[in-house]
């Protein structure tokens, strides 16, 4: 019976691509994981204790399947981030080179939301939303990776919206009950209403939604087709 639980499994992924599913099980995703390499770990780099959760979230992405993407754990204050590699913005923007960048070690305040500290679900959800970043970022030409640059340096209400955005962009490729766990873990943890990243922390609470609170996505998740069997 497990065995064909797992075949199920591999063919959900493999063969039929997105199977938007509410709760992932780690020791399942383990017993394939060389079957999610094989498909979608092709010009991958991917730390080996984190293989499962980005696996899976990357098999949800299958326009990035030939996108070369570095994952890298280093000690940063923002517990994770995605952008293209500086010389390759001048590169046609499926031939880059994107990183994800992990925090391993960040404030006392913010290390309870690492990506280590997080539940497998809440891990792929975030990961599905910095891929959302990559999957943006593949579409943008020289001109509008440095507009995105500029949004973040110079418009907060502009960088509400992009971030938003990706959010909805990772409801979109079926990784809404993923995401939805990292929404909540997030806002239990720093015992914050909203989320609107590092640099806001010190600043008062804000009613706009930079990232999509629970309720939101709940909302989002039941009016898509896509989570229409859930």
């Amino acid at each position: 019976m497990k065995r064909f639980l797992g075949i199920t499994f591999f063919i959900s992924f493999v063969g039929f691509g997105q199977q938007v599913t509410k709760t992932f099980d780690l020791h399942q995703v383990k017993a394939n994981l060389d079957s999610l390499k094989h498909a979608f770990g092709t010009h991958k780099s991917i730390p080996l204790e984190f293989e499962a959760p980005i696996l899976v979230a990357l098999s949800f992405y299958p326009e990035l399947k030939q996108t070369t993407i570095v994952f890298r754990v280093k000690k940063t204050k923002t517990p994770l981030t995605s952008r293209p590699n500086f010389w390759g913005l001048f590169r046609n923007a499926k031939k880059r080179t994107y990183y994800v960048t992990l925090s391993e070690q960040s404030t006392p305040e913010l290390n309870p939301i690492l990506f280590k500290n997080l539940d497998f679900n809440a891990q792929i959800g975030v990961i599905g939303h910095e891929l959302a970043h990559v999957s943006a970022y593949c579409t943008q030409s020289l001109g509008g990776i440095l507009r995105l640059g500029w949004i973040h340096l110079f418009s907060k209400k502009n960088v509400d919206a992009f971030e938003n955005s990706t959010d909805r962009r990772c409801i979109q490729h079926g990784l809404g009950y993923q995401l939805l766990d990292w929404s909540i873990a997030v806002r239990t943890r720093l015992n914050r209403k909203e989320w609107r990243g590092v640099s806001n922390l010190s600043s008062p609470q804000h009613s706009s939604e930079r990232y999509l609170n629970p309720d939101t996505i709940r909302a989002l998740i039941k009016e898509n087709p896509l989570y229409g069997q859930q």
